[in-house]
């Protein structure tokens, strides 16, 4: 059901029960989402073969990079939430038949192959469609604070799923892991189906001729993507998300792992520095979601990125285990702040006609392409050791946060009151 948003006073996002109904279901189909990954690797490993648990754990990738666009443009074209339920329905479905398939029978490479495959489709179709949710539930005011509720929830659904879905694969295998995570995207859809949406505003008339010109998906798509190149703030915040997620994916991943290796830190050691950084990130969530607004976003956006880039830097010359997960929880803190920032001025600047799209080409540079550096981060580490792959890293971050210090448009941008 849609309902008018009239001049009633605007309700703190975290009162509101429309978006917590959408934060609820964005959280259990997350930890669906941990489940499922832990239950799928753990599958993959029963196979017997290496090769073949390295092929079912990239499959999804290559689906998700290539439709992800395409699912901004279903976004638009149907509205979110519909692609949403339908994601999340088709989750539960797919990941509980696939738990029955293995109750039944042993784990194969071929089946998990193609739900690996099936599944990372479907989640090429969810992704920008729940980015693009949050401006049809509640007012642009408080767009930030559901940014930070959101990556609270993502942190938050992380801590939580990875060890229920370890539980589970002890307690009764893959099967009962995978079976938990069907639950989890099928308890979001009565809290989706509960969504009351605000009516989106009169297109402008350059937009509403642009619609009427473009009947079919492909020309949405291209059409999309004309508008975030001509679109003053969009197309340059576009940069800095791709330029800052370059810098910071491969040494906070890959990287740590070949880190901890080279300074004989150990796994344990590798833990600390991520829950650092964890709880860092989980801070800055906190501190948005609570705060709602921060004066002079864009500013505050370039001046972050460039201090979170320089604790990049600094993480590759720290002695110790400890100095190091210092370091990397103020690198959560800048970076995720950063991070959420960036987000809530792409959906308070785009128009809500094209924010299907323009979620999936941000998107796009997080789930799809960046996972793509990390055979070339470590190729490099392999080369040159982690100093200088940290120190390169670390001036691509810094390069988004030049950058957007440099354009007046990013660095004047504000957040709606």
């Amino acid at each position: 059901m849609t309902v008018a948003a009239a001049a009633a006073p605007e309700r703190p996002a975290h009162r509101d029960p429309n978006v917590l109904r959408w934060l609820g279901a964005y959280t259990a189909s997350m930890i669906g989402d941990s489940v499922y990954f832990m239950a799928l690797a753990w599958a993959a490993a029963r196979t017997g073969s290496a090769s073949g648990a390295g092929l079912v754990l990239a499959a999804g990738s290559l689906p998700r990079a290539l439709l992800m666009l395409g699912g901004g443009v279903l976004a638009d074209r149907f509205g979110p939430r519909r692609i949403v339920i339908g994601s999340d329905a088709a989750r539960a479905l797919l990941v509980l038949g696939l738990a029955a398939v293995l109750f039944l029978t042993g784990p194969t490479v071929a089946v998990l192959v193609v739900v690996a495959v099936l599944f990372g489709a479907v989640d090429a179709l969810f992704l920008p469609a729940v980015g693009a949710l949050p401006p049809r539930l509640t007012a642009p005011g408080q767009l930030a604070r559901v940014q930070g509720l959101r990556a609270l929830a993502a942190r938050g659904s992380t801590i939580i799923g990875a060890p229920m879905g370890g539980v589970a694969v002890a307690t009764g295998g893959p099967s009962l892991a995978l079976a938990a995570a069907g639950v989890l995207f099928a308890l979001s859809l009565p809290l989706l189906l509960g969504l009351r949406l605000r009516p989106l505003p009169a297109p402008a008339a350059s937009d509403e001729e642009a619609a009427t010109k473009a009947p079919h998906a492909w020309h949405d798509l291209v059409d999309g993507l004309r508008y975030i190149r001509r679109h003053p703030l969009l197309g340059p915040l576009m940069l800095v998300i791709a330029l800052s997620e370059l810098g910071f994916v491969g040494p906070l991943n890959l990287g740590l792992i070949l880190l901890s290796e080279q300074r004989g830190w150990g796994a344990s050691g590798m833990g600390w520095i991520v829950a650092g950084f964890a709880g860092g990130a989980a801070g800055s969530a906190l501190l948005l979601a609570v705060r709602g607004r921060v004066p002079r976003a864009g500013l505050v956006m370039g001046v972050l990125a460039l201090v979170g880039g320089a604790g990049i830097a600094a993480l590759a010359q720290v002695p110790s285990v400890a100095a190091a997960a210092a370091l990397a929880a103020g690198v959560g803190l800048t970076a995720g702040l950063a991070g959420a920032l960036c987000g809530a001025l792409v959906q308070t600047a785009a128009d809500p006609a094209y924010l299907g799209r323009v979620t999936s080409v941000s998107t796009l540079f997080t789930y799809a392409v960046i996972p793509l550096s990390y055979p070339v981060t470590g190729a490099a580490v392999a080369l040159w050791g982690t100093g200088p792959v940290y120190t390169v890293s670390a001036a691509v971050c810094a390069a988004g946060g030049v950058l957007g210090l440099a354009l007046t448009v990013l660095r004047r941008a504000e957040l709606p009151r």
